[in-house]
């Protein structure tokens, strides 16, 4: 039986912090389904299909699938047959969040688990809000994200 697991975020844009925490889930999961959200909530830089374009490039060569959704999470994951939810932490901000969505998700649906995978010390500061102050003021992208994701922000920022 194949196991699947959904790596949700809005990735806007994709980050190598994002890139690590999918290559670590690759080792654990035969197979990680990239998942770019749509919250009407959310005010993105990139529309879906940019950012969807973003991370097949950032994630070349790896097995992986990339997609989109809105809705309830859960209800996609089980769409897809897979049985667990990838999460990124950096700090403990971001756990009090995740640990919330977690418990939700395990509400709605207890045979999906959620995996929680720790972001290496190399990428804890990194955040796609951080990203896109950096590329707004014309700082260097280098090791934040990919070449082909570097471009798409400076054309954002020439407008």
């Amino acid at each position: 039986m194949t196991k699947i697991a959904i790596y949700p975020g809005s990735f806007d844009p994709v980050t190598m912090g994002h890139v690590d925490v999918l290559k670590r889930a690759l080792k654990i999961f035969d197979k990680v389904i990239v998942v770019v959200g749509e919250n009407p909530n959310k005010k993105y830089l990139f529309s879906v299909e940019e950012r969807k374009a973003m991370v097949e490039s950032a994630t070349e060569g790896l097995n992986v699938e990339i997609d989109h959704f809105s809705g309830l999470l859960v209800d996609f994951t089980k769409k897809k047959n897979a049985t667990a939810i990838i999460r990124g932490l950096r700090a403990v901000s971001d756990f009090d969040y995740e640990f919330q969505a977690a418990l939700m998700n395990r509400k709605l649906d207890n045979t999906i688990e959620t995996i929680f995978i720790m972001t290496r010390g190399m990428y804890c500061y990194l955040s796609s809000s951080v990203v896109k102050e950096v590329a707004s003021l014309g700082g260097d992208l280098k090791d934040l994200v990919s070449m082909n994701v570097a471009e798409e922000l400076k054309k954002k920022f020439k407008k």
